[in-house]
């Protein structure tokens, strides 16, 4: 029976892929990636190879950082603002306002240029161990990024939190649990899932987001293909080879996302 069950699984599978549309639809794909391989110039791909990975990494390393120190202050920030008292839920309320309401490359320049230029005024700074990293661009850009994750998310954080059942809350209370073992084991697991989906387009959000930090000369993988760009005078190669690299990286991490989805055993609410 399991047999059975598995090949009409492979077989409704397979129907769905020979839709019309779909068959329409891959020829298409292929009939791009063919054009797109012999018509266009791609001599310059041995030459920016090296640097293409390390803005490839680059890219990831700055999109895994920000989201996960992001993260980390999405969540108190969400739950300053779904049950904190009033000193703690304002300041809250306060940054994720300030930083949903205003553009991202704004945030990059003032903590770039302007923050990033009063350091040097201080010689006890320039001649401290933080001078090697603040002089650099880098640190003023994940900085940014983690910023503006974290006000995005804090909000959905905030809504993930308040949508937990109060019942399932009084109940551990009435089982004597303490506040960090109810927030632990029930509050905050059942929030993520709430916030998950959600979490997902923030992420991929995020990874659109990080060209911005070419904008402040951190070698990215868009910086590489502007590079590659003024270098050759080539416009439509690079740039559809950019874009195929963040759509190759938006489907895994859309991928990663369900695979872990469909881990969580139960669904609430």
């Amino acid at each position: 029976m399991a047999g059975e069950a598995t090949i009409i699984n492979v077989a409704a599978r397979t129907s769905l892929w020979l839709q019309p549309h779909r068959i329409v639809l891959i020829l298409i794909a292929i009939g791009l990636v063919l054009s797109a391989a012999f018509f266009m110039r791609w001599d310059w791909l041995p030459q920016y190879y090296e640097m293409g990975l390390i803005g490839v990494w680059r890219s990831l390393w700055i999109l895994a950082v920000t989201c996960f120190l992001g993260f980390l202050l999405a969540v108190p920030l969400g739950l300053a603002q779904a049950a904190g008292p009033f000193w703690l839920s304002a300041p809250a309320r306060t940054f994720c306002t300030v930083i949903r309401g205003t553009p991202l490359l704004i945030q990059l320049w003032l903590l770039y240029y302007g923050l990033g230029s009063l350091f040097p005024q201080f010689p006890w700074i320039r001649e401290s161990w933080m001078w090697p990293y603040l002089r650099q661009a880098w640190p003023y850009g994940v900085l940014a990024l983690t910023l503006s994750f974290a006000g995005y998310e804090g909000e959905v954080m905030r809504g993930a939190f308040a949508g937990v059942p109060k019942g399932q809350l009084e109940a551990a209370r009435a089982f004597g649990m303490s506040r960090w073992k109810i927030f632990r084991r029930i509050w905050l697991p059942q929030a993520i899932y709430r916030a998950l989906p959600t979490l997902t387009g923030e992420t991929v959000l995020q990874l659109k987001s990080t060209p911005l930090v070419a904008t402040i000369s951190v070698i990215d993988i868009f910086a590489v293909s502007s590079k590659v760009r003024q270098d050759t005078y080539l416009t439509y190669e690079p740039l559809l080879l950019l874009a195929l690299i963040y759509m190759i990286i938006t489907g895994m991490l859309v991928f990663a996302f369900s695979k872990i989805e469909a881990r969580i055993p139960n669904k609430v609410g």
